[in-house]
């Protein structure tokens, strides 16, 4: 059993602390919370609420912090954490720049902690079959990857929440959904060479924007077609296409609240062939594997390598955003 923090108590942090209550491999022994809002949350867990970080890096009783922070501070916080000696499993965009990622993963490289990253869409179990099948050759030479992320859940949010402004959330859906389908991308087609980004405020009043389309080349010469919108009801659809065959993820709801999925494949020479899968926790597996890995399991299935190249890509689309022109992605 993993004993861990949860820092920060806003929706995802609350949605964490309450996934924990049914994990048997990480055991929430403190919540870290400076706004007396929030707190409330925390005195409701029955498990001890402080005010700071460094006060669960002080605590012996802390093995590993998993950051539900605002994204700006990541970076800092994954640095301080590593330095106490502490695992730590950060909510995505891991940090929010390469200099920023640099700094990061060689903090955590020299206190030889486990990291870990929320990019759960990995950890579901129909996109861990198409891995299997991409993996295995039997989709050919993997030639492009189409995704869309798109959900409505932040028209309400009130002006002033940190997920709005332009500094935690710059390019608009980038951060809050985008994200994950780029670190999808770049699991399939290897790390992005350049990119090309629009992002417009079309259908509602995120002024940060609000439909996300993005163009990226992948070193390997696959290209990545991304869209994320902010203002449309949830909408998940993931596809991986190779010389020898197609295969296509439909999500029926939110990884927050999940349905099951619907898959189809064909390979050449063959049907399409249609399979149903369950709805499973892709959230809490993922805490999972961070969980065995940093208490001497198997290793981390998302290599600090492909963490660091998300984080690039990320970066080159709210320049390429801004500037409206194709950008390199940094090494």
């Amino acid at each position: 059993m993993l004993n861990v923090a949860v820092a920060g108590l806003g929706w995802w942090g609350k949605t964490v602390v309450n996934l924990l209550g049914r994990s048997d491999k990480l055991r929430p022994v403190l919540l870290i919370e400076p706004n007396p809002a929030a707190r409330a949350f925390g005195a409701g867990s029955g498990v001890p609420v402080v005010d700071s970080l460094e006060a669960a890096l002080a605590d012996p009783k802390v093995a590993a912090v998993i950051l539900c922070t605002p994204h700006s501070m990541h970076c800092d916080q994954i640095v301080a954490a590593a330095k106490a000696g502490k695992h730590v499993f950060c909510e995505k965009p891991f940090c929010m720049s390469t200099a920023e990622v640099t700094r990061a993963l060689a903090a955590v490289s020299a206190a030889g902690v486990t990291v870990g990253v929320g990019h759960e869409r990995r950890f579901e179990t129909p996109m861990n079959e198409v891995m299997r099948l991409a993996d295995s050759g039997a989709l050919g030479t993997l030639l492009q990857v189409e995704g869309n992320f798109s959900q409505d859940k932040f028209i309400g949010l009130a002006a002033d929440n940190w997920r709005m402004s332009a500094k935690e959330a710059p390019a608009g859906p980038l951060t809050a959904t985008g994200v994950h389908m780029v670190d999808l991308a770049i699991r399939f087609l290897g790390p992005g060479q350049d990119l090309l980004a629009r992002v417009r405020q079309l259908g509602s009043p995120l002024v940060n924007g609000d439909t996300l389309g993005l163009l990226m080349t992948h070193k390997s010469g696959a290209n990545s077609l991304i869209s994320a919108i902010l203002a449309t009801p949830f909408m998940g659809r993931f596809a991986v296409y190779g010389s020898h065959g197609w295969a296509e993820i439909w999500d029926r709801n939110h990884p927050e609240s999940p349905q099951g999925w619907l898959v189809r494949t064909r390979l050449r020479g063959g049907e399409v062939e249609t399979r149903e899968y369950p709805p499973m926790p892709a959230v809490l597996a993922n805490l999972e594997a961070f969980a065995q890995a940093a208490l001497g399991g198997e290793p981390y299935p998302v290599p600090p390598a492909q963490i660091r190249a998300t984080v690039c890509a990320l970066e080159a689309v709210v320049r390429s955003a801004a500037s409206g022109t194709l950008e390199k992605i940094s090494d």
